[in-house]
């Protein structure tokens, strides 16, 4: 498989006004723009290029892809921005001794971890890299969406030299676990035609209090949740929720 075009071709896909929307939730939540901020789990960086661009002085970009974070040096270059990039597991990565006032985590990226073992593992590396009092943000989908919203879901896009296909199921045998089948056709040259690339990615959620559970487990506190992009209170029906919390 080839993860480069893959990488590539999920940048290409990628929602400008969700991405604006994250910005305003993370330019209202961090409590300083002269903090170290890491984006964990920050994939092409174009979230921390936004947040760089409007006034955060130190931004850092960690990823477990390098193909994802040669996609965000490219950016970074092509902004004229120096974005520091780390390469790493989120759940392990104690050889990193840095430590930060704000570190985020969007974009269902904590939804695609095994089970709440290694969501906890997750979370006490976060707290272990912030300073005294750091703030960790970050949101999830709902089992709304996972229950709800996704099984059945489908989503078609194309152009002239690629089509997507999306196609979401449920999972019967785990709890607020769904399967997204994502199928590229990408025009290759070399045969004058269309080369099919297929992935299937897996996202699992909690309720809110094993969230809460978790990060009071890993050492945090101060828990403030909310939904739409912190615009409202959370909802039987939020597709997605928005943790703030205080590392104690």
């Amino acid at each position: 498989m080839n993860y480069q075009t893959f990488a590539k071709l999920y940048d290409d896909l990628f929602d400008e006004e969700a991405y604006a929307d994250w910005q305003s939730y993370a330019q209202t939540h961090i409590q300083s723009k002269d903090g170290k901020v890491l984006e964990l789990a920050g994939g092409a960086g174009r979230l921390a290029i936004l947040l760089k661009q409007n006034g955060f002085k130190d931004v850092s970009v960690f990823d477990l892809s390098p193909e994802m974070l040669t996609l965000a040096a490219e950016h970074a270059e092509a902004a004229q921005i120096d974005l520091p990039l780390i390469q790493g597991d989120m759940r392990e990565w104690s050889d990193l001794k840095q430590k930060y006032a704000t570190i985020t985590s969007f974009a269902d990226s904590l939804n695609y971890l095994a089970n709440t073992q290694e969501v906890l593992a997750t979370f006490k590396q976060v707290a272990s890299h912030l300073e005294p009092n750091g703030q960790f943000l970050f949101d999830v989908i709902s089992p709304w969406q996972t229950d709800v919203y996704y099984p059945g879901y489908m989503y078609n896009w194309h152009d002239e030299e690629t089509a997507f296909m999306w196609s979401s199921y449920g999972v019967e045998e785990s709890q607020h676990t769904v399967e997204h089948e994502l199928t590229f056709f990408v025009y290759n040259e070399d045969i004058d035609g269309y080369q099919q690339i297929q992935e299937i990615h897996t996202e699992r959620t909690y309720d809110i209090e094993t969230y809460q559970r978790l990060l009071k487990k890993a050492g945090f506190k101060d828990i403030q949740i909310s939904a739409d992009f912190g615009r409202s209170a959370v909802t039987p029906e939020s597709d997605r929720w928005f943790f703030s919390a205080i590392k104690a």
